[in-house]
């Protein structure tokens, strides 16, 4: 009589979708400096990072500290950057989150945002820091409309994360 509802009972979600989900959302993410969007000014905001963020806000430890290598890696051979850049600052931004999480156990969405703030404007600041130093001189006024869109775009880029979360674990 139970052995119908057996194959439903204390399943555990596929090990695959578990680990593919969030890896390929933040490397989908990275692949947005291919849309064929024409400006003179950097407008799209770096959706990689954004989605990394808030993998790693929303689900604490979901990635090793190392994890900004691979992704940083991919998004520099995508968005044009010199490469290592983001190598290098998405894994100071993926050791910061980790000491904050360390730190601050429990924090509110508002506390997130703001963490996600400033760990978008030093991602951007930095790239073009670094950018500046090995090619040309670009004022930081250009950054603004792009860090404002990042910052207004994180809890849109939450709400997809965790409905992605929730496709991740489904059973």
């Amino acid at each position: 009589m139970n052995a119908p509802y057996r194959a439903r009972l204390n399943r555990e979600p596929s090990a695959f979708r578990k680990a593919a989900v969030p890896i390929g959302s933040v490397l989908i993410g990275s692949m947005t400096p291919l849309l064929p969007i024409v400006a003179s000014a950097p407008v799209l905001p770096p959706f990689g990072l954004i989605v990394l963020i808030c993998w790693q806000l929303l689900r604490p430890g979901i990635w090793p500290v190392w994890a900004g290598v691979p992704f940083g890696m991919f998004d520099d051979i995508l968005s044009g950057q010199p490469v290592g850049s983001a190598v290098l600052l998405w894994s100071i931004i993926l050791i910061a989150l980790d000491l904050i999480e360390q730190r601050y156990i429990w924090r509110n969405y508002w506390q997130d945002w703001f963490i996600a703030a400033i760990a978008l404007i030093f991602a951007l600041t930095g790239g073009l820091a670094i950018n500046n130093f090995l090619a040309s001189d670009t004022r930081f006024s250009v950054l603004y409309p792009q860090m404002i869109l990042a910052i207004f775009l994180y809890p849109l880029v939450l709400r997809l994360v965790a409905r992605l979360d929730h496709i991740r674990l489904k059973r």
